[in-house]
């Protein structure tokens, strides 16, 4: 699989189908990046596991922290329809992030990252990348090595946050996974909260996917800084660090 680097090109023309307040609105390339310094992340799927635990929330959490080194917008895409991200959006309250639907992989085919994961059912989807386009043209571009499965280590927000500015200050955020009456997950709560860590609290996740993500499957699953904590234990071991 050949992955390019697209440093120093132009971002490609596409007009993007998209859900806007109950109706439908096309999004040009234009309209995203003319005159404005955007940080764009593009993951495999919405709904699916690192995508919803750490890639999309962490730069939710760092939206201020961008804008301070002067980033106008945080774009995420995926090769997902409309109404999956419309309701994706909602699902992570992520509302510092303009999330884009590439429905027929149009944006995604021009940038090289296209690529075949029919192997499990998906079809044809992003690879993950990230990159810093200032006025249309790819200032700089973190693209995931060519691994099996779904490697996730330069594409983050931190990594991008390290480039913009390597003295800013990151700020903490958390991410609880949980289940109503889970009593653990309102220890857990209560603890960040005293730390005075902001956290992001998901619901109703089946435990299938805890375990996918790493946890033991069982509630609460915390990441910290899109790092993965564990359960209430293992919380209480890292809590002094933070």
């Amino acid at each position: 699989m050949k992955l390019e680097n697209k440093e120093g090109s132009r971002v490609p023309e596409v007009v993007f189908k998209a859900r806007r307040d109950g109706g439908w609105s096309d999004i040009s390339t234009a309209d995203i990046f003319a005159g404005k310094k955007v940080v764009i992340f593009s993951l495999p799927g919405a709904f699916t596991p690192t995508c919803s635990s750490t890639h999309l929330p962490r730069y939710n959490d760092l939206a201020a922290t961008f804008k301070e080194q002067g980033v106008d917008s945080i774009v995420c895409l995926s090769v997902n329809d409309a109404f999956v991200m419309e309701a994706w959006g909602g699902d992570q309250e992520a509302e510092n992030i303009t999330l884009l639907p590439d429905g027929n992989g149009d944006f995604t085919e021009e940038m090289g990252m296209l690529v075949d994961k029919s192997d499990i059912g998906f079809g044809k989807r992003s690879w993950r990348y990230s990159m810093l386009v200032n006025d249309g043209v790819i200032e700089k571009q973190f693209i995931e090595p060519d691994k099996a499965g779904d490697p996730f280590e330069v594409s983050d927000a931190d990594t991008m946050l390290n480039y913009l500015s390597p003295g800013a200050k990151a700020s903490d955020g958390a991410t609880v996974f949980s289940k109503v009456g889970c009593p653990h997950c309102k220890v857990a709560k209560e603890l960040l909260t005293s730390k005075g860590i902001k956290y992001t609290e998901v619901p109703g996740l089946k435990t299938q996917a805890l375990k996918a993500m790493g946890g033991a499957g069982t509630f609460p699953l915390i990441f910290i800084d899109g790092n993965l904590i564990g359960g209430n234990d293992d919380l209480k071991k890292v809590i002094s660090y933070y």
